[in-house]
Protein backbone atom coordinates (compact mmCIF):
# COMPACT_ATOMS: atom_id res chain seq x y z
CA UNK A 1 0.00 0.00 0.00
CA UNK A 2 1.29 3.03 -1.04
CA UNK A 3 -1.68 5.32 -1.76
CA UNK A 4 -1.45 7.82 1.60
CA UNK A 5 -0.01 11.46 0.84
CA UNK A 6 2.72 11.81 4.63
CA UNK A 7 1.38 15.28 5.51
CA UNK A 8 3.69 14.81 8.46
CA UNK A 9 6.70 15.18 6.19
CA UNK A 10 6.00 18.15 4.92
CA UNK A 11 7.16 17.64 1.99
CA UNK A 12 6.42 17.80 -1.99
CA UNK A 13 8.25 14.36 -2.20
CA UNK A 14 5.69 11.25 -1.65
CA UNK A 15 6.55 9.72 1.28
CA UNK A 16 6.66 6.42 0.09
CA UNK A 17 9.89 7.68 -2.51
CA UNK A 18 11.78 9.31 0.41
CA UNK A 19 14.77 7.26 0.50
CA UNK A 20 16.33 4.93 3.13
CA UNK A 21 19.76 3.86 2.91
CA UNK A 22 19.86 5.10 -0.64
CA UNK A 23 16.64 3.60 -1.88
CA UNK A 24 12.78 4.80 -1.88
CA UNK A 25 11.00 3.34 0.97
CA UNK A 26 8.57 1.79 -1.25
CA UNK A 27 11.37 -0.02 -3.04
CA UNK A 28 12.77 -1.75 -0.13
CA UNK A 29 8.93 -3.45 0.14
CA UNK A 30 9.27 -4.23 -3.49
CA UNK A 31 12.48 -5.87 -3.38
CA UNK A 32 11.53 -7.85 -0.19
CA UNK A 33 8.42 -8.97 -1.65
CA UNK A 34 10.56 -10.11 -4.86
CA UNK A 35 13.01 -12.17 -2.69
CA UNK A 36 9.99 -14.05 -1.42
CA UNK A 37 9.75 -15.25 -4.81
CA UNK A 38 6.15 -13.63 -4.87
CA UNK A 39 4.64 -14.11 -8.57
CA UNK A 40 3.79 -10.40 -8.88
CA UNK A 41 3.83 -7.47 -6.32
CA UNK A 42 0.68 -5.11 -6.47
CA UNK A 43 1.25 -1.56 -5.82
CA UNK A 44 -1.29 0.65 -4.75
CA UNK A 45 -0.66 4.20 -5.36
CA UNK A 46 -2.91 7.60 -4.78
CA UNK A 47 -1.44 10.93 -3.56
CA UNK A 48 1.05 11.74 -6.52
CA UNK A 49 0.38 8.14 -8.23
CA UNK A 50 2.53 9.31 -11.65
CA UNK A 51 5.16 10.54 -9.41
CA UNK A 52 5.37 7.40 -7.35
CA UNK A 53 5.49 5.11 -9.98
CA UNK A 54 7.68 6.37 -11.94
CA UNK A 55 10.27 5.85 -9.17
CA UNK A 56 9.84 2.74 -8.31
CA UNK A 57 10.56 -0.79 -10.45
CA UNK A 58 11.18 -3.95 -9.81
CA UNK A 59 14.95 -5.39 -9.72
CA UNK A 60 16.57 -5.81 -12.77
CA UNK A 61 16.24 -9.29 -13.84
CA UNK A 62 13.38 -10.73 -11.72
CA UNK A 63 10.89 -12.53 -12.46
CA UNK A 64 7.78 -10.92 -10.60
CA UNK A 65 5.64 -8.70 -12.50
CA UNK A 66 5.26 -4.98 -11.32
CA UNK A 67 1.79 -3.73 -11.49
CA UNK A 68 0.16 -0.73 -10.50
CA UNK A 69 -3.59 0.16 -9.17
CA UNK A 70 -4.71 3.70 -8.11
CA UNK A 71 -7.10 4.47 -5.18
CA UNK A 72 -8.70 7.65 -5.88
CA UNK A 73 -10.13 8.86 -3.17
CA UNK A 74 -8.44 7.27 -0.35
CA UNK A 75 -10.88 6.01 1.86
CA UNK A 76 -8.66 3.79 4.35
CA UNK A 77 -6.68 0.79 3.91
CA UNK A 78 -9.27 -1.92 3.36
CA UNK A 79 -10.77 0.54 -0.07
CA UNK A 80 -7.09 0.34 -0.98
CA UNK A 81 -7.04 -3.38 -1.22
CA UNK A 82 -9.99 -3.47 -2.60
CA UNK A 83 -8.39 -1.76 -5.53
CA UNK A 84 -5.89 -4.25 -6.13
CA UNK A 85 -8.32 -7.18 -5.72
CA UNK A 86 -9.17 -7.86 -9.23
CA UNK A 87 -5.90 -8.62 -10.05
CA UNK A 88 -5.19 -11.43 -7.33
CA UNK A 89 -5.61 -14.98 -8.27
CA UNK A 90 -7.94 -17.01 -6.60
CA UNK A 91 -5.16 -19.65 -6.05
CA UNK A 92 -2.86 -17.82 -4.25
CA UNK A 93 -2.01 -16.25 -0.75
CA UNK A 94 -2.13 -12.34 -0.68
CA UNK A 95 0.70 -10.64 1.57
CA UNK A 96 -0.67 -7.05 2.49
CA UNK A 97 2.81 -4.69 3.02
CA UNK A 98 2.74 -0.79 3.62
CA UNK A 99 4.89 1.01 1.24
CA UNK A 100 6.79 3.19 4.22
CA UNK A 101 7.63 0.47 6.74
CA UNK A 102 10.61 -0.81 4.83
CA UNK A 103 12.85 -3.28 6.91
CA UNK A 104 10.82 -6.26 7.77
CA UNK A 105 12.74 -9.16 7.22
CA UNK A 106 12.32 -11.81 4.20
CA UNK A 107 12.75 -14.67 7.29
CA UNK A 108 10.13 -12.96 8.95
CA UNK A 109 7.32 -12.61 6.42
CA UNK A 110 8.52 -16.24 4.78
CA UNK A 111 7.79 -17.48 8.60
CA UNK A 112 3.89 -15.45 8.45
CA UNK A 113 3.32 -17.52 5.35
CA UNK A 114 3.90 -19.89 6.57
CA UNK A 115 1.40 -20.01 9.32
CA UNK A 116 -0.95 -18.88 6.62
CA UNK A 117 -0.53 -22.23 4.73
CA UNK A 118 -2.91 -21.05 2.02
CA UNK A 119 -5.47 -21.71 4.56
CA UNK A 120 -5.49 -19.46 7.46
CA UNK A 121 -5.61 -15.51 8.34
CA UNK A 122 -2.08 -14.67 9.63
CA UNK A 123 -1.17 -11.25 11.63
CA UNK A 124 1.94 -10.35 12.05
CA UNK A 125 2.05 -8.79 15.74
CA UNK A 126 4.53 -7.28 17.83
CA UNK A 127 4.80 -6.80 22.02
CA UNK A 128 4.41 -2.88 22.70
CA UNK A 129 5.92 -1.03 26.06
CA UNK A 130 3.95 1.94 24.47
CA UNK A 131 1.12 0.52 21.87
CA UNK A 132 -0.58 4.30 21.48
CA UNK A 133 -1.70 4.73 17.87
CA UNK A 134 -1.37 1.15 17.10
CA UNK A 135 -4.12 -1.09 16.96
CA UNK A 136 -4.71 -3.47 19.53
CA UNK A 137 -5.16 -7.67 18.94
CA UNK A 138 -8.33 -8.51 20.80
CA UNK A 139 -8.17 -12.19 21.77
CA UNK A 140 -10.35 -14.24 23.40
CA UNK A 141 -10.02 -16.42 26.65
CA UNK A 142 -8.22 -19.54 25.18
CA UNK A 143 -5.75 -17.24 23.21
CA UNK A 144 -7.48 -17.29 19.60
CA UNK A 145 -7.25 -13.97 17.75
CA UNK A 146 -10.88 -12.15 17.79
CA UNK A 147 -10.31 -9.01 16.90
CA UNK A 148 -8.29 -5.83 15.69
CA UNK A 149 -9.68 -2.72 17.65
CA UNK A 150 -7.60 0.88 15.98
CA UNK A 151 -6.50 3.15 18.20
CA UNK A 152 -9.31 5.94 17.79
CA UNK A 153 -12.58 2.91 18.36
CA UNK A 154 -10.36 1.27 21.73
CA UNK A 155 -11.78 1.06 24.96
CA UNK A 156 -9.94 2.02 27.68
CA UNK A 157 -9.74 -1.36 28.55
CA UNK A 158 -8.73 -2.34 25.00
CA UNK A 159 -6.19 0.65 25.19
CA UNK A 160 -4.45 -1.55 27.45
CA UNK A 161 -3.85 -4.31 25.06
CA UNK A 162 0.48 -4.02 24.51
CA UNK A 163 -0.19 -6.15 21.51
CA UNK A 164 -0.91 -4.33 18.41
CA UNK A 165 -1.01 -5.49 14.89
CA UNK A 166 1.59 -4.40 12.45
CA UNK A 167 -0.25 -3.62 9.65
CA UNK A 168 1.03 -7.01 7.75
CA UNK A 169 -1.36 -9.93 7.13
CA UNK A 170 -1.19 -12.94 5.09
CA UNK A 171 -4.31 -14.27 3.75
CA UNK A 172 -5.66 -16.67 1.22
CA UNK A 173 -6.98 -14.49 -1.60
CA UNK A 174 -9.98 -16.88 -2.08
CA UNK A 175 -11.14 -15.77 1.55
CA UNK A 176 -9.93 -12.47 1.13
CA UNK A 177 -12.01 -11.63 -1.71
CA UNK A 178 -15.76 -12.13 0.01
CA UNK A 179 -14.33 -10.24 3.55
CA UNK A 180 -13.14 -7.22 1.63
CA UNK A 181 -16.93 -7.17 -0.04
CA UNK A 182 -18.53 -7.07 3.43
CA UNK A 183 -16.51 -4.28 4.84
CA UNK A 184 -18.26 -0.85 5.78
CA UNK A 185 -17.31 2.28 6.94
CA UNK A 186 -19.27 2.65 10.86
CA UNK A 187 -15.84 4.13 12.65
CA UNK A 188 -14.73 6.98 13.65
CA UNK A 189 -12.57 7.59 10.94
CA UNK A 190 -15.58 6.88 8.14
CA UNK A 191 -12.81 4.65 6.46
CA UNK A 192 -13.07 0.80 5.47
CA UNK A 193 -10.56 -0.28 7.66
CA UNK A 194 -8.72 -3.86 6.29
CA UNK A 195 -8.48 -4.96 9.89
CA UNK A 196 -12.15 -5.57 10.11
CA UNK A 197 -11.45 -8.65 8.05
CA UNK A 198 -10.59 -10.41 11.22
CA UNK A 199 -14.38 -9.82 12.25
CA UNK A 200 -14.99 -11.60 9.14
CA UNK A 201 -13.09 -14.43 9.77
CA UNK A 202 -13.89 -14.89 13.10
CA UNK A 203 -17.71 -14.85 12.07
CA UNK A 204 -17.28 -17.35 9.41
CA UNK A 205 -15.39 -19.87 11.93
CA UNK A 206 -12.26 -19.24 9.88
CA UNK A 207 -9.25 -19.46 12.04
CA UNK A 208 -7.04 -16.12 12.99
CA UNK A 209 -3.33 -16.84 13.79
CA UNK A 210 -0.89 -14.80 14.64
CA UNK A 211 3.28 -14.64 14.23
CA UNK A 212 4.33 -12.08 17.31
CA UNK A 213 8.02 -10.51 17.04
CA UNK A 214 9.58 -8.65 19.26
CA UNK A 215 11.92 -6.59 16.73
CA UNK A 216 10.48 -2.94 16.43
CA UNK A 217 12.07 -1.76 13.65
CA UNK A 218 10.94 -4.58 11.46
CA UNK A 219 7.28 -2.84 11.58
CA UNK A 220 8.42 0.68 12.55
CA UNK A 221 6.60 3.22 9.97
CA UNK A 222 8.03 6.67 8.79
CA UNK A 223 5.80 9.22 9.04
CA UNK A 224 8.37 11.99 9.88
CA UNK A 225 11.29 13.08 9.08
CA UNK A 226 12.80 12.22 12.62
CA UNK A 227 11.32 8.96 12.45
CA UNK A 228 13.26 8.41 9.09
CA UNK A 229 16.38 9.35 10.30
CA UNK A 230 15.76 7.06 13.48
CA UNK A 231 15.26 4.35 10.91
CA UNK A 232 18.20 4.87 8.86
CA UNK A 233 20.47 4.61 12.16
CA UNK A 234 18.52 1.62 12.93
CA UNK A 235 19.19 0.26 9.38
CA UNK A 236 22.63 1.23 8.85
CA UNK A 237 23.65 -0.18 12.47
CA UNK A 238 22.07 -3.28 11.15
CA UNK A 239 24.53 -3.43 8.06
CA UNK A 240 27.00 -2.58 9.86
CA UNK A 241 26.82 -5.80 12.25
CA UNK A 242 26.16 -8.15 9.46
CA UNK A 243 29.36 -6.92 7.94
CA UNK A 244 31.14 -6.94 11.22
CA UNK A 245 29.93 -10.46 11.55
CA UNK A 246 31.23 -11.47 8.15
CA UNK A 247 34.80 -10.14 9.53
CA UNK A 248 34.78 -6.70 8.14
CA UNK A 249 36.71 -4.24 11.04
CA UNK A 250 34.54 -1.04 11.27
CA UNK A 251 36.19 1.60 13.09
CA UNK A 252 32.69 2.50 14.71
CA UNK A 253 29.54 0.84 13.32
CA UNK A 254 27.71 3.99 14.49
CA UNK A 255 29.33 5.74 11.90
CA UNK A 256 28.73 3.89 8.80
CA UNK A 257 26.44 4.49 6.01
CA UNK A 258 25.94 2.40 2.86
CA UNK A 259 22.98 3.31 0.30
CA UNK A 260 23.30 0.80 -1.98
CA UNK A 261 25.56 -2.89 -2.44
CA UNK A 262 29.15 -3.54 -0.73
CA UNK A 263 30.89 -6.42 -1.27
CA UNK A 264 34.38 -7.16 1.04
CA UNK A 265 36.60 -9.67 1.09
CA UNK A 266 38.80 -10.58 3.93
CA UNK A 267 40.52 -8.28 6.48
CA UNK A 268 38.72 -5.30 5.11
CA UNK A 269 39.18 -1.88 7.85
CA UNK A 270 37.10 0.42 7.03
CA UNK A 271 37.18 3.68 9.42
CA UNK A 272 34.94 6.51 10.62
CA UNK A 273 31.73 8.70 8.85
CA UNK A 274 33.05 6.33 5.24
CA UNK A 275 29.90 6.49 3.06
CA UNK A 276 29.31 4.14 0.02
CA UNK A 277 26.54 4.31 -2.34
CA UNK A 278 25.70 2.35 -6.01
CA UNK A 279 27.97 -1.26 -6.06
CA UNK A 280 31.15 -1.20 -4.42
CA UNK A 281 33.82 -4.17 -4.63
CA UNK A 282 36.60 -3.96 -1.49
CA UNK A 283 39.01 -6.84 -1.49
CA UNK A 284 41.12 -8.64 0.54
CA UNK A 285 43.36 -6.60 3.13
CA UNK A 286 41.94 -3.40 1.52
CA UNK A 287 41.86 -0.12 4.09
CA UNK A 288 39.50 2.35 3.76
CA UNK A 289 40.65 6.22 5.88
CA UNK A 290 38.10 8.33 7.77
CA UNK A 291 35.71 10.10 6.12
CA UNK A 292 35.67 8.63 2.09
CA UNK A 293 32.58 8.51 -0.09
CA UNK A 294 33.26 5.43 -2.35
CA UNK A 295 30.36 5.02 -5.22
CA UNK A 296 30.28 2.20 -8.06
CA UNK A 297 33.70 1.83 -7.51
CA UNK A 298 35.98 -1.93 -7.26
CA UNK A 299 39.33 -1.85 -5.02
CA UNK A 300 41.25 -4.44 -5.75
CA UNK A 301 43.42 -6.38 -3.03
CA UNK A 302 45.62 -4.60 -0.34
CA UNK A 303 45.13 -0.85 -1.59
CA UNK A 304 44.85 1.93 1.03
CA UNK A 305 42.28 4.52 0.13
CA UNK A 306 43.52 7.32 2.62
CA UNK A 307 41.06 10.06 4.17
CA UNK A 308 38.62 12.41 2.54
CA UNK A 309 38.46 10.86 -0.96
CA UNK A 310 35.86 10.94 -2.81
CA UNK A 311 35.83 8.54 -5.56
CA UNK A 312 32.05 8.43 -7.95
CA UNK A 313 32.43 5.70 -11.18
CA UNK A 314 28.92 6.85 -11.86
CA UNK A 315 27.94 4.56 -15.23
CA UNK A 316 31.10 4.08 -16.11
CA UNK A 317 33.04 2.72 -12.69
CA UNK A 318 36.10 3.29 -11.23
CA UNK A 319 38.82 0.72 -10.50
CA UNK A 320 41.59 1.13 -8.33
CA UNK A 321 44.33 -1.58 -8.80
CA UNK A 322 46.37 -4.17 -6.16
CA UNK A 323 48.25 -2.10 -3.85
CA UNK A 324 47.50 1.31 -5.14
CA UNK A 325 47.75 3.77 -2.79
CA UNK A 326 44.79 6.77 -3.60
CA UNK A 327 44.23 9.93 -0.85
CA UNK A 328 44.35 11.81 0.52
CA UNK A 329 42.11 14.22 -0.42
CA UNK A 330 41.78 12.58 -3.56
CA UNK A 331 39.08 12.99 -6.18
CA UNK A 332 38.53 9.73 -9.18
CA UNK A 333 35.77 10.46 -11.44
CA UNK A 334 33.98 8.30 -13.75
CA UNK A 335 35.77 5.89 -15.81
CA UNK A 336 39.23 6.35 -13.94
CA UNK A 337 40.86 3.20 -14.25
CA UNK A 338 44.56 2.82 -11.89
CA UNK A 339 46.74 -0.10 -12.23
CA UNK A 340 48.56 -2.15 -9.26
CA UNK A 341 50.58 0.48 -7.09
CA UNK A 342 49.48 3.71 -8.48
CA UNK A 343 49.42 6.68 -6.07
CA UNK A 344 47.14 9.50 -6.24
CA UNK A 345 48.06 11.77 -3.77
CA UNK A 346 46.14 15.04 -2.26
CA UNK A 347 43.87 17.62 -3.99
CA UNK A 348 44.69 14.85 -7.80
CA UNK A 349 41.86 14.41 -9.71
CA UNK A 350 41.50 11.91 -12.26
CA UNK A 351 38.63 11.38 -14.94
CA UNK A 352 38.47 8.88 -17.53
CA UNK A 353 42.16 8.04 -17.58
CA UNK A 354 43.94 4.52 -17.82
CA UNK A 355 47.09 5.26 -15.73
CA UNK A 356 49.47 1.43 -15.75
CA UNK A 357 51.36 -0.10 -12.64
CA UNK A 358 53.54 2.12 -10.86
CA UNK A 359 52.44 5.01 -12.19
CA UNK A 360 52.11 8.23 -9.52
CA UNK A 361 50.69 11.94 -9.11
CA UNK A 362 50.99 12.93 -5.85
CA UNK A 363 50.17 16.36 -5.66
CA UNK A 364 47.64 18.89 -6.87
CA UNK A 365 47.38 17.63 -10.26
CA UNK A 366 44.64 16.63 -12.84
CA UNK A 367 44.51 14.10 -15.51
CA UNK A 368 41.21 14.28 -17.85
CA UNK A 369 40.97 11.88 -20.89
CA UNK A 370 44.70 10.34 -20.29
CA UNK A 371 46.08 7.37 -21.58
CA UNK A 372 49.40 7.26 -18.37
CA UNK A 373 52.29 4.82 -19.23
CA UNK A 374 53.95 2.43 -16.45
CA UNK A 375 56.48 4.31 -13.99
CA UNK A 376 54.84 8.05 -15.11
CA UNK A 377 55.99 10.23 -12.43
CA UNK A 378 53.31 13.42 -12.76
CA UNK A 379 54.39 16.29 -11.21
CA UNK A 380 52.60 18.57 -8.66
CA UNK A 381 50.50 21.42 -10.75
CA UNK A 382 50.33 19.58 -13.90
CA UNK A 383 47.36 19.35 -16.02
CA UNK A 384 46.00 17.72 -19.22
CA UNK A 385 44.40 20.40 -21.14
CA UNK A 386 41.79 18.00 -22.42
CA UNK A 387 38.49 20.70 -23.39
CA UNK A 388 39.35 22.88 -26.53
CA UNK A 389 35.54 24.27 -25.34
CA UNK A 390 34.01 22.06 -27.79
CA UNK A 391 35.27 18.54 -27.62
CA UNK A 392 37.66 16.80 -25.80
CA UNK A 393 40.76 15.22 -26.81
CA UNK A 394 42.85 12.70 -25.67
CA UNK A 395 46.72 12.52 -23.74
CA UNK A 396 49.05 10.15 -23.85
CA UNK A 397 51.72 9.95 -21.85
CA UNK A 398 53.95 6.80 -22.66
CA UNK A 399 55.98 4.72 -20.28
CA UNK A 400 58.98 5.94 -17.49
CA UNK A 401 57.66 9.85 -18.44
CA UNK A 402 58.80 12.34 -15.75
CA UNK A 403 56.49 15.46 -16.53
CA UNK A 404 57.56 18.43 -14.34
CA UNK A 405 55.74 20.17 -11.40
CA UNK A 406 53.37 23.36 -12.85
CA UNK A 407 53.01 21.79 -16.74
CA UNK A 408 50.36 21.94 -19.15
CA UNK A 409 50.30 19.20 -21.87
CA UNK A 410 47.31 20.30 -24.29
CA UNK A 411 45.68 17.34 -25.95
CA UNK A 412 45.92 15.64 -28.66
CA UNK A 413 49.46 15.38 -27.96
CA UNK A 414 51.78 11.99 -26.96
CA UNK A 415 55.08 12.51 -25.00
CA UNK A 416 57.20 9.89 -26.18
CA UNK A 417 58.91 6.64 -23.75
CA UNK A 418 61.10 8.05 -21.53
CA UNK A 419 60.99 11.73 -22.11
CA UNK A 420 61.30 14.39 -19.55
CA UNK A 421 59.05 17.41 -19.81
CA UNK A 422 60.57 20.21 -17.83
CA UNK A 423 58.93 21.77 -14.96
CA UNK A 424 56.89 24.91 -15.99
CA UNK A 425 55.99 23.93 -19.94
CA UNK A 426 53.41 24.09 -22.13
CA UNK A 427 53.01 21.39 -24.28
CA UNK A 428 51.28 21.63 -27.63
CA UNK A 429 53.19 19.22 -29.94
CA UNK A 430 54.04 15.39 -29.54
CA UNK A 431 56.90 14.74 -27.66
CA UNK A 432 59.34 11.80 -28.92
CA UNK A 433 60.93 8.96 -26.86
CA UNK A 434 63.96 9.62 -24.72
CA UNK A 435 64.01 13.97 -25.10
CA UNK A 436 63.71 16.67 -22.51
CA UNK A 437 60.66 19.12 -23.57
CA UNK A 438 61.19 22.81 -22.67
CA UNK A 439 58.51 25.40 -23.50
CA UNK A 440 58.73 28.82 -21.52
CA UNK A 441 58.68 32.18 -21.95
CA UNK A 442 62.57 33.77 -21.32
CA UNK A 443 62.38 34.84 -17.99
CA UNK A 444 63.56 38.56 -17.51
CA UNK A 445 64.25 40.43 -14.06
CA UNK A 446 63.66 43.93 -13.43
CA UNK A 447 65.65 45.69 -11.11
CA UNK A 448 64.28 48.04 -8.63
CA UNK A 449 60.60 46.79 -9.36
CA UNK A 450 58.13 49.16 -7.55
CA UNK A 451 54.60 47.75 -7.11
CA UNK A 452 51.85 49.94 -7.57
CA UNK A 453 50.55 51.54 -4.35
CA UNK A 454 47.29 52.92 -3.48
CA UNK A 455 46.09 56.51 -3.63
CA UNK A 456 46.02 58.16 -0.31
CA UNK A 457 42.50 58.99 0.35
Amino acid sequence: MAAGKGTRMRSNKPKVLHRLGGRALAQHVIDTAVRLSARSVVVITGHEAERVEAGLAAPAGCATALRYVRQEPQLGTGHAVQQAAPLLPDDGVTLVLSGDVPLTRVETLQALLDLCAGEYLALLTLEMTDPTGYGRIVRSADGSVQAIVEQKDASEAQKAITEIYSGIMAVPTRLLRGWLARLDNRNAQNEYYLTDVVKSAVADGQGVKAHRIHDAIQVAGVNSPLQLAELERAHQRRQAESFMEQGVRLADPARFDLRGELVCGQDVEIDVNCVFEGRVLLGQGVRIGANCVIANAQIDDGAVIHPFTHIDGEKLGVRVGADALIGPFARLRPGAQLGPEVHIGNFVEVKNSTLAAGAKANHLAYLGDATVGERVNYGAGSITANYDGANKHRTVIEADVHVGSNSVLVAPVTIGAGGTVGAGSVITKDAPAGALSVSRGKPFTVPDWKRPAKKAG
